[in-house]
């Protein structure tokens, strides 16, 4: 029998992890249960493997919770709603209630999901406060709300507290009614580029508006969310089909964070609510957006259109 090369893994792709004969065969000729890469096979798997598969890996670990960038495979399963993987590793000996990050463990993170009753809670564990329940809540109905949605290469703005008309007016933007605007939607090309940015689209939500561009970044330039947000907050995205997803807040007329990745999972240093936040609106960057300016959407409308009022901006040097 062969013996396998390096930590064993080399050129086992995404199905490889759902393949237990597959993975058993390398096991049973050397591959490492307990190094992939840099990482662990058994975190992988529990992300994108079958319970048979991590079954196996966790039979022969060493350390069922051994952490990855300090998350254990159990909070992996969980983060990824591997309901049927993470029962396998509690039942091999995983903790759900080890904490991971700012105060969540696997199974607290769990009673904000699909599955609340993943684990049984034990005595004296804390659940979730009314504040993070109702974020659960709202997170579920926003999503659901929102659907399936397509937005590479859409700018949005998600303003608090103020409407569409109170938008346009910041902005001095004036409404446009161009007849060629189907022209527009339907062909860009057609259309200078520099033209093409200064029109946007603005549509009363629950909680505030929506500043929507469908081929652009418009929404999401400082110029434009400066002023926007006095007095309230917002919320900038703009989904680069290049780069992907780049958010930015901008609160009273005060950039707090550009450069931002909404949609992405939980990162070390973040506070509790926004380790929820993540988890919540994982995969969803526009869902991200809107929870965090309070808009509570009962649609997809005031990002895929037909906006409340097509507006076209002063030109003016908005990156600065």
């Amino acid at each position: 029998m062969a013996v396998v090369e390096g930590d064993g893994w080399t050129g086992l792709g995404w199905d490889g992890w759902r393949d237990h004969a597959l993975v058993r065969d390398r096991l049973e000729r050397g591959a490492d249960p307990n190094v992939w890469g840099g990482g662990h096979p058994l975190h992988r798997a529990a992300v994108c493997g079958s319970p048979e598969v991590v079954a196996e890996l966790a039979r022969r670990v060493d350390d069922v919770d051994a952490e990855e960038a300090g998350r254990t495979a159990l909070w992996a399963a969980v983060l990824a709603d591997r309901a049927d993987n993470a029962r396998v590793l509690a039942a091999a000996g995983a903790d759900p209630w080890r904490t991971v990050l700012a105060g969540w463990s696997p199974g607290r993170l769990s009673l904000a999901g699909p599955t609340p009753d993943l684990f049984m809670v034990p005595a004296g564990e804390r659940g979730l406060s009314p504040a993070e329940s109702a974020a659960a809540t709202e997170g579920r109905r926003l999503t659901a709300a929102l659907g399936d949605l397509y937005y590479d290469g859409t700018g949005l703005a998600c303003v608090a507290g103020i409407e569409a008309a109170e938008a346009a007016r910041r902005l001095g933007a004036e409404p446009y009614e161009d007849p060629e605007l189907d022209t527009l939607l339907e062909d860009l090309q057609s259309y200078d580029m520099d033209d093409s940015l200064q029109i946007i689209g603005a549509t009363d939500v629950p909680g505030g508006c929506v500043i929507t561009q469908p081929w652009g970044y418009a929404p999401q330039m400082p110029g434009v969310l400066t002023r926007l947000s006095a007095g309230t907050v917002c919320y900038g995205l703009y989904a680069n089909p290049k780069s992907g997803n780049q958010g930015s807040i901008v609160r009273d007329g005060v950039i707090e964070g550009s450069d931002l990745h909404p949609g992405g999972g939980p990162d070390e240093d973040d506070p509790s609510e926004e380790v929820l936040a993540s988890y919540l609106y994982r995969h969803n960057a526009v869902a991200y957006s809107c929870a965090y300016a309070g808009l509570r959407l009962t649609d997809a409308r005031a990002v895929t259109g037909p906006p409340d009022l097509w507006l076209k901006l002063p030109r003016r040097g908005y990156w600065h």
